[in-house]
């Protein structure tokens, strides 16, 4: 049975309340589709009976659940290739000699979903080898999904997820067959730590990252949402960093404290210098 107009405006709300994702109109199918299958594994009769559960009681984890299965998780090992690109040939050596006294990076990656995106990040560094050699490098890992968070520790993947973006020289270098699925290697996952984190709720404290990954995660809020992140991210980032946005993503008109910086193929974002 599809679903109803009102119970489509009451998962709407739902979500937006609690995460600020916006599901527009048109999408009721989608909510059929994930909503579904919550409710079966939840053990209801019929998507109208869990709404209906959902509507009579008090915020639980029911209601944590569905946010989770309306959220986008789409990620694949060195996605859109050009950023990590960036990363390592203009990015890591730029910041090598800004950091040189300190000699301390921190990354972190704002929707990291099952952790292909960090542990990307983490096998392109362990590559620089002997020119990180001393360094503290932290990458942190955070997403909205607790399931997400919990698959991202375990990093285990399916054939399919390895086919996806992992150059062949890496899968051989830091993987390892266990069964019908790859193993993350320790080391590398070591240098990836994890935390829920809800980007529409207020933010807990962040070690001050050098490099933002926050890509195909904009596009989900509306303005004045996104308006929210960005401010917070400038106010969070080494104001010489980095920000990286989706390919359809961009800062102008939402916030003019940054500037765009072509990469190669890539697109960075800086924050614009005060003036002197």
């Amino acid at each position: 049975m599809p679903i109803s107009p009102s119970e489509f405006d009451f998962v709407r709300e739902l979500v937006r309340q609690r995460s600020a994702i916006v599901l527009e109109p048109g999408k009721e199918y989608l909510v059929e589709s994930r909503l579904g299958t919550v409710a079966r594994t939840e053990g209801f009769a019929s998507l109208e009976q869990f709404l209906a559960e959902l509507r009579n009681q008090p915020a639980n984890g029911l209601h944590a659940r569905v946010v989770e299965a309306m959220t986008t998780n789409e990620t694949t090992f060195f996605r859109d290739i050009h950023p990590f690109d960036a990363l390592r040939d203009a990015i890591i050596p730029d910041l090598l000699q800004r950091r040189a006294a300190e000699r301390q990076l921190t990354i972190w990656c704002a929707a990291s979903s099952s952790g292909q995106e960090p542990y990307s990040i983490a096998m392109l560094l362990r590559e620089k080898g002997a020119q990180l050699a001393g360094w503290r490098i932290r990458i942190l890992g955070t997403d909205l999904s607790g399931e997400m968070i919990a698959r991202a520790r375990e990093a285990r993947y399916s054939q399919v997820e390895m086919n996806r973006g992992l150059p062949a020289p890496l899968l051989v270098k830091y993987f390892i067959k266990q069964g019908l699925e790859w193993q993350l290697k320790d080391d590398i996952r070591q240098m990836v730590e994890y935390r829920e984190m809800n980007l529409a709720a207020p933010w807990p404290v962040l070690p001050a990252p050098d490099i933002v990954f926050i890509r195909n995660v904009l596009i989900y809020f509306d303005v004045a949402t996104k308006k929210e992140i960005l401010a917070k991210i400038r106010q969070a980032m080494r104001p010489d960093g980095y920000l990286f946005l989706g390919g359809a993503e961009t800062t102008l008109n939402l916030d003019d404290a940054f500037h765009r910086t072509p990469l190669g193929k890539a697109t960075a974002y800086r924050l614009i210098p005060p003036a002197k």
